[in-house]
């Protein structure tokens, strides 16, 4: 895929929430209610807001289980 980058979802997984109510947690742990909120306010600029949006994307249509191979090192 074109403009894909391979490391993204190795990265997704292992990026940490810098600020906030959920500071110091890995994005696949914030819950569905705060992207939600989040979504709302506007995502942050720069990797961050990609990574924040794409855990979005991927809690609010039950994809979740598509992370776990890459939680474990197994991908």
């Amino acid at each position: 895929m074109e403009g894909f980058d391979p490391h993204f979802m190795h990265d997704l997984v292992r990026a940490i929430m810098p600020y906030g109510k959920y500071e110091g947690r890995k994005l696949y742990q914030i819950p569905v209610h705060y992207l939600e909120w989040m979504e709302k306010q506007g995502w942050p600029n720069g990797r961050l807001g990609q990574q924040l949006a794409t855990m979005y994307e991927i809690k609010t249509n039950g994809l979740d289980a598509i992370l776990e191979p890459f939680i474990r090192g197994k991908v």
